[in-house]
Order: C-alpha cells, then structure tokens, then sequence
C-alpha cells in the first residue's frame, strides 16, 4: 500500500512547522559562539546554517512525500516553505510600533535549496587555485592523517577543478563509497522507485508466502515512523484470507531475489546484518535504528516468524514458516512499500548506514539486470557510474557500503559525484547532497565541529573511517558564497593514526575551506 502524497504531507506539516521552529535558537546560539572567534562566518553562511540545518531536521518528517519538482526540492518542502512567507522576514514578523526591545531587521532566509542548487555568489568570486592551495595544503600535511593523502575542490556552479592533490589516484575510501551507491541508485532504479514486500496465496493451496524484495528499513515497530510497516503488512494479509474464509495456513518466506552468500566478505560485523532480502529492522536485536549492534544470524527466518506471531494475533493459525519460492501462479494477499530510494538514500548517508547501502548496490543490479549479490551490486554501480561520464581510471568497486578494503576510489571521483548532484539539471540526485551529515547537527557529524563552531551548520559531509583510513568528502559554502565540493582521503596502513586526531585535522581542513575567501 502507498500512502498518497497529500496524505503525508498533511501528516507531517505541523512536526515539520515545530521543527523548524525549533532550529532558531540553535542558529542563534552558533551566531553568539562564533563573534568572538577570528574566523566569523558571512552572511551568505549564516543563511545556509539555517537552510541547511532546517533541511536536515525536516527531513524526517517528509522522507516519503516526494516526487520532485524541478529546482530539486520536494513538492511537500516547496509548498511548507510557500506556506511560511508572511512570517519572518526583515522584521521578524513583529508589528509596528514594538518596543526598542525587539530584535534588530534581518535579511529573509534564502529559498530552502537555494545553496545547493548552485553557488549563490557572481563569477567573480570564485576561489583562486593558488589562494586555496595556500590554505588547504599546510592542514592536508597535518601529521595526524597519515602517510597517505589525497583531496580535490570543485566549484560545483561551473564543475571547475579547484584544487587537486594526486586527485586521480585511487585509495580506501571507507564509507565515502556510499556517495557512489547514492548516485547509481537516483539514476537506477531511480528516485521514485519503491521496494514492495508482498504476501501472496500459492492457488488450491493454504500456502501463504512472505516475499522479501530487499527493503532493510522494513519494521515490526508499533511506530514505523513512514517506513514500510510489517503489522500493516500482516493485517491486509489476515483481512485477505479472512475475506476467502481461510483462518489457518502454512507459511513460506521468499528470499531469492538476491544471490550468493548473505554475509559480507570481510565476514560478520556488527556494523552490517547478513544481507537478505527479506528482513525487519535491519535484523538488529534492540531498539537501535542506526550504529553497530550485534544482529540475527538469520534475518529472514526471523523476520517470518514475527509476521506468523503478527497473523495469529488477527485470528490466522500459522505452520513454523520456512523458506520457499512464489510460483508465477501466486495470488496477491497484502503489500507494503518502503519510502522512494530518494529518502533511503537520505537515510543511508546521514546515518552512514551500511544495510542500506548494500541493498541499493542490489536495486542498481536488479534494475540494470544484473545479479543482486556484493559482486552484481558492486559491479552494477561502477556500470551506471561509467554511463553518467564520470571518471572511473584506477577506480574498484567491492561493495555498496565501503566496509571492503578492496574498493578504491578518487578524490577526483568523489567530488565529480558531488558536483553532479549539485547540476540544476538532474534534481533526481540531490538526495545525495540534502543526505549528507550536517556539522555539529546531524548523522555521524553530529559530535564533530564542536571545538570550533565556526564551520558548524556549514560544513555537510560524508565521514568515512576503518583502521588507518579516514576520510571525509562534501560541500561548504565559503566566505563568498560559492557552493564547492570537497573530498580529502587519508590513509597509512602500515602505522594507523589516532581516529580521533587524524578526524579532527581533517574537520580543521573542511572548516578552513569554508571560511576561506580564497580569491
């Protein structure tokens, strides 16, 4: 069943309004933290700390609203921030004739996406080559990041190289890989796509049959929160043989959409469940939606047992399911769909999650008919990235999520991914930018920036970190409001670095560039 999108909306406007609402005294206390420090952020930064973070923390909210519209924002954001107009603006929405106590006229925020789609200063303002050169290269020889390093700067307006440092040499780019899987799942299946899990009636049987079709994100939570709900699923599907007069059945579960072994190939991890393409709350044993926690060892069969626990609570008798196929004769009983890809991706790179990115490396296979498997997917992805123009010389993709030390890619690679994202042209892929960690708020940058707020709200970006490797590519807006893509990719496996250091010379890096009018 597919919520229609007026009904989200509806559903979510006045979460959404209180978060909004929300951000302004975290804006305000940024603003305060950075005046006495040397490095003052703009206005044009001031206005993405608040698009940005409002963005970010919206988002939950209108995850499953979609389609698109043109500029890239989602109709459900466009039409919430049109609603906002009569309030704020150079008088803070207070009346005339307020005491001399009110607050002091402030420029309107820009529209919500407006620092995303492109950069917002003249040409004039592009960053110098040399001038950033200046800047960027003493904090990349930073000890603490190892032997290895490697980082690109792109002006995402004009896709103009900035800065390169051994930009097309290939290295472990941990879990910046999911920039990758993001890209090649907007473009195929597509941003739109759905994944549906199903239960179907075999004919002249009492067999019903759970069919798995990749959605991690599937939940058994009394409050799943937009995505794909497993009750709802067991209640259609108790209706369905209700309504054909059957109250006891045997139940099967289907799990051969995807191919080869379901344990990844650097073996069990508590970052990533065994990938399955049937499974409820990414397999894990507590409460948890993000983060490693230890995981079922059998996602699937568990999955079909909470479902047969579900039905008998509506008055359908279940045998102990096993696993099973779905004839072609099946017969439709209930289904459910996961959010668009556009929102797993959101989730996927915010929460760094590596259940998800395995199963879009899956939905890339599928879609581009290959086989949905670590291999197929990975394969997949590297395919739709070579027909998108992108360049692909040294680079290796093992996996979806980064977890492999076999994938390798370019800081040429990471920000040409990022800048594409940022093309007016292709809405479709700015999940990928709206996706992204926001510094000091969200995701796996939530506990970072906090030594220098300077770069907080400003700086978004995907962190990537194994044993001697950390890296981290994104956008910030600089001091002249140009929008630039970053990717800074370190490694020394021979003597790891401390993560926590070799984190923060790389947040310094990111938190130079954004306040660098580097021209």
């Amino acid at each position: 069943m597919i919520v229609p999108e007026v009904r989200v909306w509806r559903a979510a406007r006045p979460h959404v309004v209180r978060v909004a609402r929300s951000v302004e005294p975290h804006v305000a206390r940024i603003t305060q933290a950075v005046r006495p420090r040397s490095v003052k952020l703009t206005t044009s930064q001031l206005t993405a700390v608040a698009a940005t973070v409002g963005l970010a923390l919206a988002a939950g909210s209108v995850a499953a609203a979609g389609p698109w519209d043109a500029s890239g924002q989602r109709r459900a954001e466009r039409d919430w921030a049109a609603s906002r107009n009569s309030e704020g603006g150079t008088d803070h929405g207070v009346a005339s004739g307020t005491s001399g106590k009110a607050p002091h006229a402030a420029p309107s925020a820009a529209t919500v996406l407006a620092g995303l789609g492109g950069a917002t200063g003249s040409s004039d303002t592009v960053p110098a080559p040399k001038a950033l050169a200046n800047v960027l290269e003493p904090l990349l020889k930073d000890p603490a990041l190892g032997a290895k390093r490697t980082a690109a700067v792109v002006d995402v307006a004009t896709g103009k190289v900035l800065y390169g440092m051994d930009a097309g040499v290939a290295q472990t780019p941990a879990s910046t890989t999911k920039i990758a899987t993001a890209v090649a799942a907007l473009s195929a299946p597509g941003a739109d796509h759905r994944i549906t899990t199903r239960a179907v009636l075999e004919p002249d049987t009492n067999e019903v049959v759970l069919v798995g079709a990749g959605d991690p994100t599937l939940t058994a939570r009394k409050d799943a929160k937009g995505w794909a709900s497993l009750r709802t699923l067991a209640d259609g599907t108790a209706s369905a043989l209700k309504a054909r007069g059957m109250s006891q059945v045997t139940l099967s579960y289907d799990t051969s959409l995807y191919a080869g072994s379901a344990v990844h190939p650097i073996g069990a991890n508590p970052n990533l469940a065994p990938v399955s393409a049937l499974m409820v709350d990414e397999a894990r044993t507590d409460d948890s939606d993000s983060g490693p926690v230890t995981r079922s060892e059998d996602p699937a069969g568990d999955a079909a047992r909470t479902f047969a626990e579900l039905l008998k609570a509506k008055g359908i008798k279940t045998t102990s399911p096993g696993p099973s196929k779905a004839t072609g004769r099946s017969q439709a009983l209930a289904s459910v769909a996961s959010p668009p890809v556009s929102a797993l991706v959101e989730r996927m790179l915010t929460n760094s999650d590596n259940d998800i990115a395995e199963a879009l490396a899956r939905q890339v296979a599928l879609a581009t008919g290959g086989q949905a498997s670590f291999q197929g997917g990975a394969s997949a992805i590297g395919t739709r990235l070579k027909k998108l123009g992108l360049p692909l010389t040294g680079v290796k993709f093992a996996d979806g999520s980064g977890l492999d030390r076999a994938d390798k890619l370019t800081a040429g690679l990471l920000t040409g991914l990022l800048a594409m994202a940022g093309d007016p042209s292709r809405p479709e892929l700015r999940p990928v930018l709206t996706g992204l960690p926001i510094a000091g708020f969200t995701g796996t940058l939530s506990d970072r920036y906090t030594a220098d707020a300077s770069a907080t709200g400003v700086v978004r970006a995907k962190t990537g970190t194994l044993t001697g490797v950390n890296t981290l590519a994104g956008t910030v807006v600089d001091a002249d409001g140009r929008l630039l893509a970053f990717a800074f990719l370190t490694s020394d496996e021979a003597r790891p670095p401390e993560p926590k250091a070799a984190q923060a010379a790389l947040d310094r890096t990111a938190t130079a560039l954004a306040a660098c009018g580097c021209r």
